[in-house]
């Protein structure tokens, strides 16, 4: 039978005279808003800290690249949703079921609601741009294929516009 090493650590697991918590130093958690607009604007972290990383890097800083092309999605996003309500009003019918539940409603309902689920995934997406799909294709990149997707959509909406007209 083995015997266990006598240890010097208190149940806590930290060393012998090392307090459990820094006295003085407010908890930085307490200020949400701060540390993400700090965050935001100064960020540090643009590489993982850890081995575990290499795998699943969250990090917060983006090239600037990703944040043009999430933007952009969000403002073809908006034109999207304009389109769509002309096309609505002159006879065309919504294609997107998940979306015809809001369309034939409240026209505000609609955009908003297409808005947060667009804003939503392009938040996540962004957030884990740097993470694999597939083991080969990253997350970043699906943001940039939404740009050239949307682009095209909003090609096809504009020459249906122009053939219902």
């Amino acid at each position: 039978m083995s015997e266990q090493p006598p240890t010097d650590r208190d149940p806590s697991g930290l060393p012998p005279g090392v307090p459990e918590r820094r006295h003085g130093n407010p908890d930085r958690r307490a200020r949400l808003w701060f540390g993400l607009l700090y965050g935001g604007f100064r960020p540090r972290r643009r590489a993982g800290r850890r081995e575990d990383d290499r795998v699943r890097p969250i990090i917060d800083w983006h090239d600037p690249a990703l944040f043009a092309s999430a933007i952009l999605i969000l403002v073809l996003c908006v034109a999207d949703a304009v389109l769509t309500l002309h096309l609505l009003a002159v006879g065309a019918r919504e294609a997107n079921p998940v979306m015809a539940l809001f369309v034939y409603g409240d026209a505000r309902r609609f955009v908003l609601t297409k808005l947060a689920l667009t804003g939503g995934g392009v938040v996540a997406l962004v957030a884990l741009a740097r993470f694999r799909v597939f083991r080969w294709l990253r997350a970043g990149a699906i943001v940039h294929s939404l740009v050239v997707a949307y682009l095209m959509l909003i090609t096809y909406e504009l020459s249906l516009a122009a053939s219902l007209n």
